[in-house]
């Protein structure tokens, strides 16, 4: 369906996800933690289809963060087998989709398979493909500042905003105009600490299993309705 001029000029350019009630769907369900991993991965599929539909430049998914690392080893490494079966199904359907894949966060605490295939993965999709799907993987917004910020001090250089975005894991990603947390809770948790100053934050209760695109056209009309003055 084609979009009117003036609803896309409404649209966001950047939009991000912070994916949260895999576990509690799965336990509502009376299923492991693990079915609500695999089901959370199919609408992360399916968001991108939405994304590039609605005509959204880039979506910014908050996969894993920092804090992740604390869970069961059987459920870490559950996740660290969907991030390479991800990758391994992305790969061949970045240029025939038309998509481009970025990850952002410490990838060296990946085994050096899922650096090779993120490497890959990166490499296939073309600059001008949209979307372009961000995975924050190991990320966490504090992590991420710290890493620019000792990146300055060892080049022993002064930095303003411009200079220090460019430090950061992120720097080629716009900064997101609409952040949607699913799952209820009413927080950031450490996703995009630096970037998400003026973002326009939705909350829903629906856990991101369930979310579906219906949901997400609502929240983006929604959107449409924010006046962003930045300050102005």
């Amino acid at each position: 369906m084609a979009i009117a001029a003036n609803e896309e000029q409404k649209r966001p350019t950047c939009v991000g996800f912070i994916m949260d009630g895999n576990r509690r769907w799965a336990k509502a369900q009376g299923k492991p933690p693990t079915a609500g991993h695999l089901a959370g991965e199919q609408v992360f599929y399916e968001s991108i289809g939405w994304l590039q539909a609605l005509a959204i430049a880039h979506g910014v998914y908050y996969a894993f963060s920092t804090e992740n690392w604390q869970r069961s080893e059987e459920e870490i490494a559950y996740l660290q087998e969907l991030f390479v079966s991800f990758l391994k199904r992305t790969i061949p359907e970045i240029k025939a989709k038309g998509i481009r894949i970025r990850i952002i966060g410490n990838r060296t605490d990946f085994s050096p398979e899922l650096q090779k295939l993120i490497a890959t993965a990166e490499a296939e999709g073309a600059p001008t493909a949209s979307p372009t799907v961000w995975v924050a993987l190991s990320y966490g917004g504090r992590a991420e500042i710290l890493a620019a910020v000792n990146q300055a001090v060892r080049a022993g250089v002064d930095v303003d905003e411009v200079a220090f975005t460019k430090l950061l894991w992120s720097n080629e990603m716009p900064d997101p105009d609409l952040i949607i947390r699913t799952g209820g809770e009413q927080r950031l948790s450490n996703f995009l600490t630096w970037q998400s100053v003026y973002s326009e934050l939705y909350f829903t209760d629906t856990y991101w299993p369930d979310f579906t695109e219906e949901e997400f056209r609502r929240i983006l009309d929604w959107y449409a309705t924010r006046e962003r003055r930045r300050g102005r």
